[in-house]
């Protein structure tokens, strides 16, 4: 069954969406999570940071199919263990050292790049709060491509 299932995930209606398309959104983090995976989708993005303290961008992130991983980076184990059940959501154990906004996208990308999930020249969308430790805060989106992250924390 998880063959089948593979497989049928493959094909190209399963994989580009329309859902939502034409739908008025009631959350901030709601709209991010469809503008992130429309630009993933046609922007052949490799992979999706999400940096989460409920999981519930990767939730609304993982209804539209893209075939793009979608990462769930939280210290929170209960957020990890619920993204488990969100499609092509992979749960990641995420704790920055520091509340500078480019630091923590510098520490995202590189614990894609250890996992192997990334690497060098492709594209990585992050979505983010501005408030790390708010549920619900997520407000931003940020396109990354890996290697090139300034070196500068002035994000």
């Amino acid at each position: 069954m998880d063959r089948i299932c593979l497989e049928a995930e493959k094909q190209r209606e399963v994989t580009r969406s329309e859902h939502r398309l034409h739908s008025t959104f009631n959350r901030i983090d709601e709209a991010i999570a469809m503008a992130t995976m429309y630009t993933a989708n046609h922007l052949h993005v490799k992979a999706i940071a999400a940096l989460t303290e409920s999981g519930s961008t990767a939730l609304w992130m993982s209804r539209i199919s893209s075939g793009i991983p979608i990462f769930a980076l939280t210290e929170h184990v209960e957020t990890r263990r619920k993204v488990t059940l969100y499609r092509g959501v992979y749960p990641v154990s995420f704790e920055p050292t520091t509340k500078d906004h480019a630091e923590v996208n510098r520490e995202a990308v590189d614990e894609l790049l250890r996992r192997g999930s990334v690497r060098d020249g492709e594209l990585v969308i992050i979505t983010k709060g501005d408030l790390m430790g708010v549920h619900g805060g997520t407000n931003a989106m940020k396109i990354v491509r890996v290697g090139e992250l300034p070196s500068e924390p002035n994000d």
